[in-house]
């Protein structure tokens, strides 16, 4: 697989405990959306036994100028080295990785379902197919405990704002005072937002747990196994 130098360019908040990374493209790499790669430390003052690397969504979409990741922090010396690192830091890229894409047809309604850290390889394809000028219906259910920690939220607000063919649907677990969905997806939860649950495929991503919960609710709606993709995102 291919190997590409990166600079990092700028890191910020974008929401609790969560940071993004912005690097130009290296020359001559491409990717899908939706895709991985494999972002790894040089010389770093400490490590672990996992390594210096770790697999990443790529959060930006291929149309946008640059690369971003975002990745929860945890206490763990990967995650405290990236955490430190200044602009002009150097490191080195792996990939791309994965099939959790875009299906090739541009003609099949789409439904995300995601939590947490899971939005990064959602807001890339999400991005993509409306940049691509897709017609097709998009949903987006897009789950956290509270506002503080739904990174890229607004933007996607702002993203699908206007587009008759694009939906997001926030659900907060935690929030007691969101106007919005509340509590875990469920069947219902669905068919209020989905008129046909047999016509989508649908991406589902994030922590293992919330991946088969979904899965479950799916298969209890009917929906057939072919028409679901999964990707999940373990911790570390």
């Amino acid at each position: 697989m291919a190997s590409y130098d990166i600079i990092l360019k700028r890191s910020e908040p974008v929401a609790d405990g969560t940071l993004a990374l912005y690097f130009d493209k290296p020359d001559g790499f491409s990717f899908r959306a939706g895709q991985c790669v494999r972002l790894v430390l040089k010389e770093p003052p400490e490590t672990d036994d996992e390594g210096n690397g770790r697999i990443l969504s790529l959060a930006s979409a291929p149309a946008e100028s640059e690369l971003m990741v975002a990745t929860r922090l945890r206490d763990t010396a990967f995650k405290r080295v990236l955490k430190g690192l200044e602009p002009g830091a150097e490191l080195t890229l792996k990939g791309p990785y994965g099939d959790f894409v875009l299906p090739a047809a541009s003609d099949v309604p789409v439904v995300f379902i995601t939590g947490g850290i899971g939005i990064t390889p959602v807001r890339s394809m999400l991005l993509q197919a409306l940049d691509e000028g897709s017609s097709c219906p998009i949903t987006l259910f897009y789950a956290n405990r509270s506002l503080g920690d739904a990174a890229f939220l607004f933007e996607l607000q702002q993203a699908c704002a206007g587009r008759s063919n694009c939906e997001l649907v926030t659900i907060m677990t935690q929030d007691t005072g969101w106007q919005g969905e509340q509590g875990h997806l469920d069947e219902a939860m669905l068919r209020r937002h989905v008129v046909n649950l047999q016509a989508p495929l649908y991406y589902l991503d994030g922590p293992p747990g919330l991946v088969s919960a979904m899965r479950s609710v799916l298969a209890g709606a009917g929906v057939p196994e072919d028409r679901v993709r999964t990707e999940e995102f373990a911790g570390y």
